[in-house]
């Protein structure tokens, strides 16, 4: 099948090299040139595991191509995916213009009947203004070429794209119920996905954009829940890692997402949260328990550089912070709205410089920091460790699960490390003759 992908960031990207994988004719595009020509030299912007891998794939094999050229993306297939960004408004709202660029692109170019799939996360009711939109072009033209319009949402993780895409738990596709015609194309087109098992839920347009918000924030107000009983353990004893195991151990409620930290970043989970606490409220529904989520994660997010301070008597100059981990979470170099840019912007406020580390996300964070004065970049993880008083551990790479805490103690000034993930054992930590600070752990015994 001939595919067209407008846009090739994270999703598009991902998308796109995948169904190429399977044997499809993908075109790509982006009105980022520099992004295209490095993406046609094989050169991935991203880290994301595997994806290099399916991308020269693709690529060797004539199956996968990248272009900044709208009229022969258009010209290409007959099924366009729209999966350029929805980034939140200054409302929370999330911003649609992207999106809707892009099908009156299509509508100004479309020289056949259409198939357009938003892959794109989008609120209930997207769908029907990405028809108008090329509709409306199509009618400036005098053409009578017809579009339809399926939602079929990514539910893709960070760091594990590739596997997800190739093996998903669910594909969801939102069409018409009386569109045969498209439903039977993204049947075939998903068949490869779905050999062994039939994951594809199909359902009306507007259910399907829902259910990808609704996933993502039920999964928000999960993470943000076992963060406030963190918080209240770390108030009368408890460990919260003995309680993660017991809570999980209950089959109606599973371990997953349960894990207490410093708070949820990344590109997902805030802005999704945001668009349907303002869709909800726009509708007249109040959305209490999402707007909790999101306080709940807002003080999460600084929790770490707060209990830094506190060890220290409010008062951090003339003290360097080691901090591991600027990426939101493992195997991805996404910074955005990480916990680490806000632990920063605290331990700065606060006096402190900051030696930082992490193994992809270094570029992304100098250029979200803007050259902010007091942070200081380094190579290697024991190169963070030099002169500094204190380490925070911010993100869960692999490389940070075992280190000698020895070495840290003898490193360390101050002998303190504080441990956002809940990586460590405290008794093995406080061994080595170093405090421990965790997330919801105080009643584990010195």
């Amino acid at each position: 099948m001939k595919i067209t992908v407008i846009g090739s960031g994270y999703v598009g990207l991902v998308t796109g090299a995948c169904l190429a994988d399977t044997g499809n004719h993908v075109l790509c595009i982006d009105y980022d040139a520099g992004k295209i020509e490095r993406l046609k030299n094989g050169e991935i912007p991203i880290h994301e595991p595997g994806l290099d891998a399916v991308c020269a794939r693709g690529l060797a094999a004539g199956r996968l191509r990248f272009s900044t050229d709208y009229a022969e993306a258009v010209a290409h297939a007959a099924v366009v995916f729209i999966a350029v960004g929805t980034p939140s408004d200054e409302d929370g709202s999330a911003d649609l213009s992207h999106v809707l660029e892009a099908a009156r692109e299509l509508g100004r170019r479309m020289n056949r009947d259409t198939l357009v799939v938003v892959k794109s996360t989008v609120p209930v009711g997207t769908s029907d203004k990405v028809r108008a939109a090329a509709e409306e072009e199509l009618r400036k033209r005098g053409v009578p070429h017809r579009v339809s319009v399926a939602s079929n949402p990514e539910f893709l993780k960070e760091g594990v794209a590739v596997e997800d895409f190739m093996r998903p738990d669910r594909i969801v596709v939102g069409v018409d119920p009386a569109d045969t015609t498209s439903r039977e194309t993204l049947r075939e087109l998903y068949a490869p996905f779905n050999r062994n098992h039939d994951r594809v839920l199909f359902m009306d347009v507007r259910s399907s954009e829902f259910t990808k918000y609704a996933s993502n924030c039920m999964l928000a107000v999960r993470i943000s829940f076992m963060n406030e009983l963190a918080n209240l353990a770390d108030r009368v004893g408890v460990d919260i890692e003995q309680v993660r195991r017991g809570v999980g151990a209950d089959p109606r409620i599973g371990p997953q997402f349960l894990y207490a930290g410093a708070g949820f970043g990344g590109s997902c989970f805030p802005k999704d949260l945001r668009a349907l606490i303002h869709t909800s409220e726009e509708s007249g529904e109040p959305a209490e328990m999402m707007r909790a989520a999101q306080n709940v994660n807002t003080r999460q997010r600084r929790l770490l550089a707060d209990k830094v301070v506190q060890h220290f008597g409010g008062r951090l100059q003339g003290r360097t912070i080691a901090l591991w981990g600027l990426a939101f979470k493992a195997n991805t170099d996404d910074v955005r709205e990480a916990s680490s840019l806000a632990i920063i912007d605290v331990l700065l406020q606060a006096g402190a410089q900051v030696r930082a580390y992490d193994p992809e996300a270094t570029a992304n964070a100098e250029r979200a920091l803007h050259g902010r004065a007091g942070v200081s970049f380094v190579p290697s993880a024991p190169a963070a460790l030099e002169g500094a008083d204190a380490l925070v551990v911010v993100t869960e790479w692999l490389e940070f699960r075992s280190p000698d805490f020895e070495v840290l103690a003898r490193a360390l000034k101050a002998k303190v490390l504080f441990d956002g993930r809940n990586l460590y054992d405290p008794a093995a930590v406080r061994k080595a003759g170093l405090a421990y600070y965790g997330i919801g752990r105080s009643g584990v015994g010195a």
